[in-house]
């Protein structure tokens, strides 16, 4: 009896280094055959939107796709069962992926159009990160989530700024324009303001006076200034964060002798601020 709790506890540990690892034969392998699985499910579920093709194939696509739904759901109650930690990955990033990702199909069986959400599954391809083990994409996407971080205050107050101006000039062009124009409301006019300002221009509501038309094209000449605003601070702050790993790698970093400047990249060749040749650093 002993022996045979020993084995299944030493089952149970296997299985759950396949499930959970990636760093032998058979869990790559089980991680690829769920990545192929995945795939394929998704592009069951975009063929099953093409009409002529559901018509003619519409059963053998919703029979594929359960099949798959079941796999997923014995991996999903697999994992919870493997865990250690069960709660934590129920309520982590990938548990509640690999929920959704199997909601939608049983959802179906009461709301119609509901397994068209599965598509979702593709988010699980983010595992192919931990799977293929690339220390230069699990770097890089280290990098991009810390600026994102850093410019969080910075992104807020343009969020905050640009909310503003919505809010101002749909309000001013609910006073101008009025119902006669489509501008029933001032949340009608935000929406107006919002589309403008984004350049996507509906044309569903549009100014019919001079000055609604001059303070239109006023929205869309600010909407071309401030567009590039959250890419320009995310940027910078991804020039930041490289430039101090180079700094804190590279303690012979390039630094200017004329006026002192360091902390230049490490292919610069003069000096960003006075134009002199830069020499290594010394120890």
């Amino acid at each position: 009896m002993h022996a045979k709790s020993y084995d299944l506890l030493t089952f149970k540990k296997r299985l759950a280094h396949i499930v959970y690892e990636s760093d032998d034969r058979a869990s790559k392998a089980f991680d690829l055959v769920l990545l192929v699985l995945i795939l394929l499910s998704v592009v069951i579920v975009i063929l099953d939107s093409v009409q002529a093709i559901r018509e003619n194939y519409g059963k053998l696509l919703y029979w594929l796709e359960w099949c798959f739904t079941l796999v997923f759901t014995l991996e999903y109650f697999l994992r919870i069962w493997l865990g250690n930690n069960k709660t934590g990955y129920v309520f982590s990033f990938y548990g509640i992926v690999d929920l959704l990702a199997i909601l939608p199909t049983y959802l179906s069986l009461f709301l119609l159009q509901t397994q068209y959400l599965t598509v979702i599954r593709a988010l699980r391809f983010l595992r192919i990160l931990r799977i293929l083990k690339l220390p230069e994409y699990i770097k890089e996407a280290s990098r991009l989530t810390d600026a994102l971080k850093h410019s969080k205050a910075k992104i807020q107050i343009f969020v905050g700024s640009v909310l503003t101006i919505v809010l101002v000039m749909g309000s001013v062009m609910y006073i101008i324009e009025g119902p006669e124009s489509g501008f029933t409301s001032i949340p009608r006019s935000m929406y107006w303001a919002i589309v403008t300002l984004t350049t996507v221009g509906y044309g569903d509501i549009a100014p019919a006076t001079d000055f609604g038309q001059f303070m239109a094209s006023l929205i869309m000449l600010i909407g071309y200034a401030i567009i590039a605003v959250p890419t320009g601070i995310v940027t910078s702050e991804l020039v930041s964060a490289r430039n101090a790993e180079e700094i804190k790698a590279h303690p012979n970093i390039k630094s200017c002798k004329a006026c002192n400047l360091k902390n230049h990249s490490l292919d610069a060749v003069f000096c960003r601020r006075c134009g002199t040749r830069l020499t290594p650093r010394a120890e």
